[in-house]
C-alpha cells in the first residue's frame, strides 16, 4: 500500500489539529485515508466523487468492518474533502474522484434533534459527512456535546418539525413530561412516535377536537389494516393513554369502549448448556465475556452493556445490576468466569490510563453526575467494564469520552456465532436471561428466589419459566406425614 503523498498528509493533518481531534482518533483518520487513495489507485474512479465513496463503503463491508469503523472512516473522508474544498483539488492517481465539486446529497443532521443543520450553525468543528453512513456506534465526532449515543440518525425523528404546530408543541409537552418523570429513553421514543403516528392517521386533526372514538377507530386500523401484534397494539394504546390523560388533560372515556387485544402465551426459548457453549466457542472477546455474564447472571443486554467498574465486588463475589425503571439487583458472579472478569478489569485500567494520558474528559455519566461531583468522569470505578473501542470527540466541547459497548454490535456477533454453531433454535440475546431462569428452576431453585435475581416485579412474570421444564408433580395427592 502506498504511502499518502506529503502535499495531501501535510494539509490533512493541519486541518485535523485545527479541529482539535484528539491524537488517537488522528493516527485512525489517516489510516482511513490511505485506505480510500489507495481504493482509488486500484479502482478506477466514477464520475461522481459520491459513487466512489459509495464502492468504497461498500468494500470496507465486504472487509467486515464494524459500523463504528465505517461511521469513523465517513468523518476522515469528510475532512479530506473539506479540505479539498478550501483549497486546489488534487489531480492524477491520487487526485480528485471526479471532475465535478463536492456536493452533499443532503445536509448535515443533529443526532438528536434529527435537524437540518445549516453550513453557518455547524461551524469549523463539526464536519459534515457527504454520504450517509448509518452511525450505529459512539465512535464519531459528534457536533452537540449532548449527542452521545450514536445511533441511527432517525431515533428521534419525532421531534420534526410538522404542518401542524399544535401537534408540535403537543409532542414537545410529551416528551418534557416523560423526562420530567425519568422514564427511560426508549419509552419517550415509543411514545413519541406513536403519538406521531396517531397524528398522521388523524391528518393533523385539532388536538383541541380529539375524542377517544379517534382512539378506538385508529386501534381498530392497526389490527385489522396493519395487522400488528397484539404487543404492538397494546403499546400503542398505552402510548395514546397517556398522551389523553397527562398531556392533552382529556378524559380518556370508558376504556372498556376501545378495543384491547389479547395477550399471545408466549413460552420462552431455552438453550442447553451444550448449545450455549457452541455458542461461546465462535465468540471472540468481548463478546463472549457479554454472553457469559447475561447467561451467568441473568442479566438484559442493556445491563450487561452498561456495567461499570463499581459494579463488580469481588471480595463478596456479588454483581450489582441497574436495571429496568432504576430499580437495582444483586446476583452472585459465576466463579469459573472470575479469571477473565478479572483480567478485564485490568484490561479497562490500562485503557483508562492511557486516556488519562491523551487528555480524556472522563466517561458519560446520567443524571449530570459530572456537574454535581467535579473529576467524577475520571474516577476509575466509574469507567465502562466493556468500553467503546474508540473515544468519542464531541466537538462542540472540544473534548474526548468513552462510551459503552454498543447492544448493536454484541448483536451482529451473536447472530453470526449462533449461524455458525448451526443451532436450530432462533437464537437472540434474552435467550440467555430466558436459560438462567429455567436452569435455576431446574437446579431445585425456588420461584421467589429466581424472581429476586431477575428483578421481575410480579411473581406471574417469573412464573412463565415454569412452562419451560417438564413437570414432576406427584399426580397422587398425600399427605405430608406420608413421606
Amino acid at each position: 500500500m502506498l504511502p499518502i503523498p506529503d502535499e495531501i498528509l501535510k494539509p490533512f493533518n493541519a486541518l485535523m489539529e485545527q479541529k482539535a481531534l484528539p491524537r488517537q482518533l488522528q493516527s485512525d483518520y489517516r489510516k482511513w485515508l490511505r485506505y480510500y487513495l489507495d481504493f482509488r489507485v486500484k479502482y478506477p474512479p466514477p464520475d461522481s466523487r459520491s459513487d466512489h465513496v459509495r464502492l468504497f463503503t461498500e468494500k470496507l463491508r465486504s472487509k467486515n468492518q464494524t459500523h463504528q469503523h465505517l461511521e469513523q472512516a465517513a468523518d476522515a473522508l469528510s475532512l479530506f474533502f473539506e479540505r479539498q474544498q478550501k483549497g486546489k483539488p488534487e489531480s492524477g492517481a491520487w487526485g480528485d474522484a471526479g471532475n465535478e465539486p463536492v456536493r452533499l446529497s443532503e445536509a448535515p443532521v443533529k443526532e438528536e434533534t434529527n435537524e437540518r443543520v445549516s453550513p453557518e450553525e455547524t461551524g469549523p468543528s463539526s464536519p459534515s459527512i457527504p454520504f450517509a453512513i448509518p452511525p450505529l456506534s459512539s465512535s464519531r465526532v459528534v457536533g452537540s456535546a449532548g449527542s452521545r449515543s450514536g445511533r441511527q440518525f432517525d431515533e428521534m425523528r419525532f421531534r420534526e418539525k410538522t404542518n401542524s404546530p399544535e401537534w408540535d408543541r403537543v409532542v414537545e409537552r410529551l416528551e418534557a413530561e416523560i423526562t420530567t418523570r425519568h422514564y427511560s429513553r426508549k419509552t419517550l421514543i415509543a411514545y413519541a412516535n406513536w403519538s406521531r403516528k396517531y397524528q398522521h392517521y388523524l391528518k393533523s386533526k385539532p388536538p383541541g377536537e380529539l375524542s377517544p372514538v379517534d382512539v378506538k377507530d385508529y386501534l381498530t386500523y392497526l389490527a385489522v389494516n396493519c395487522k400488528v401484534s397484539s404487543s404492538t397494539q397494546n403499546q400503542a394504546f398505552n402510548a395514546l393513554l397517556f398522551l389523553y390523560r397527562h398531556i392533552l388533560k382529556m378524559d380518556f372515556g370508558e376504556q372498556k369502549d376501545i378495543p384491547r387485544a389479547k395477550r399471545s402465551s408466549y413460552i420462552p426459548i431455552v438453550l442447553s448448556r451444550k448449545e450455549i457453549d457452541a455458542v461461546l466457542k465462535h465468540l471472540s472477546h468481548p463478546y463472549s465475556l457479554v454472553i457469559k455474564l447475561l447467561y451467568g447472571c441473568g442479566l438484559r443486554l442493556f445491563e450487561g452493556a452498561k456495567l461499570r467498574v463499581l459494579d463488580f465486588n469481588f471480595d463478596a463475589g456479588i454483581l450489582t445490576v441497574r436495571g429496568k425503571g432504576g430499580k437495582s439487583r444483586t446476583v452472585p458472579l459465576p466463579q469459573t468466569i472470575m479469571p477473565e472478569l478479572l483480567a478485564q478489569i485490568e484490561t479497562v485500567r490500562k485503557l483508562h490510563d492511557e486516556d488519562l494520558a491523551m487528555g480524556y474528559a472522563g466517561t458519560f455519566l446520567d443524571d449530570s453526575l459530572d456537574k454535581k461531583y467535579l473529576n467524577i468522569a475520571k474516577e476509575f470505578i466509574w469507567q465502562w467494564f466493556f468500553p467503546q473501542q474508540t473515544l468519542t470527540f464531541l466537538a462542540q466541547a472540544k473534548e474526548s469520552r468513552r462510551y459503552h459497548l454498543q447492544e448493536k454490535d454484541v448483536q451482529e456477533a451473536l447472530y453470526e456465532a449462533v449461524r455458525r454453531a448451526r443451532l436450530t433454535k432462533r437464537v437472540t440475546s434474552h435467550i440467555f436471561r430466558h436459560s438462567y431462569a429455567t436452569h435455576l428452576l431446574q437446579a431445585g431453585y425456588d420461584l421467589r428466589t429466581i424472581q429476586t435475581l431477575l428483578g421481575h416485579a410480579d411473581i406471574r412474570t417469573t412464573m412463565i419459566y415454569l412452562h419451560c421444564i417438564p413437570s414432576r408433580a406427584v399426580k397422587e395427592a398425600k399427605s405430608p406425614l406420608d413421606f
